[in-house]
């Protein structure tokens, strides 16, 4: 009997989940404006716990966000995660955000391409087939008309950062999943389920987020 904790709070969602053999039995989360993450987070975990009447004692590993991502969410989702796989000797599994937000959204046909703001016209994507198999890496993208060029199957695009192509991705082949707009853990957990029975899983005294972009301090 597995249970697995999620963590994911590589974007404005603090997120929570608890899945027992790769199902979800728990969530807990919210999304606002300012960053509550810290705040939010360990309340959201012992809720989650509560709710399925078990005990940290119970916990067979933990799963987080890796990013990319917000620099502060991710900093503080990774340091709980770390600090209870610690103190529970349990393993850190580390998954993809960006295959979480694809996981969000269901479609027969086409790629996936969820996107993450990263400030002004760029945005975290990857690409993603309709089995959520990535077959084009994570990166940083500055969006224009010519995005995405090199596919011309349907593309659907899900996040937060999708809301700055509708402006020059236009046509039909593009569609906006506006519902979708930031990862939850509620998707981890059949990835993170897969990889600790295969035991994929990371060091947690040397795992670091996937920032992929350095933190800028905005002094102005």
């Amino acid at each position: 009997m597995a249970y697995i904790l999620h963590i994911e709070t590589a974007t404005k969602n603090c997120s929570v989940a608890l899945a027992k053999e790769g199902q979800l039995i728990a969530v807990k989360e919210i999304a606002e404006t300012g960053y509550t993450h810290a705040e939010k987070l360990h309340v959201f975990i012992e809720e989650v716990l509560q709710e399925a009447k078990i005990t940290f004692k119970d916990l067979n590993a933990v799963a987080v966000s890796q990013g990319p991502g917000s620099y502060t969410g991710l900093r503080i989702g990774v340091s709980a995660a770390k600090g209870l796989c610690y103190a529970l000797s349990v393993p850190l599994i580390a998954i993809d955000t960006l295959e979480a937000l694809a996981r969000k959204i269901s479609v027969s046909e086409g790629i996936i391409i969820p996107m993450i703001d990263a400030r002004r016209m760029e945005c975290y994507t990857a690409v993603f087939d309709s089995q959520y198999n990535k077959f084009k890496p994570v990166e940083a993208q500055v969006i224009d008309g010519n995005s995405f060029a090199d596919f011309n199957q349907t593309i659907h695009f899900a996040g937060d950062g999708a809301e700055k192509c509708k402006a020059v991705l236009n046509s039909a082949q593009f569609i906006y999943h506006d519902d979708v707009v930031y990862p939850s853990a509620s998707e981890m957990c059949s990835v993170a389920y897969d990889k600790y029975k295969k035991s994929d899983t990371v060091d947690v005294a040397y795992f670091e987020p996937f920032y992929l972009k350095e933190f800028m301090l905005n002094t102005k």
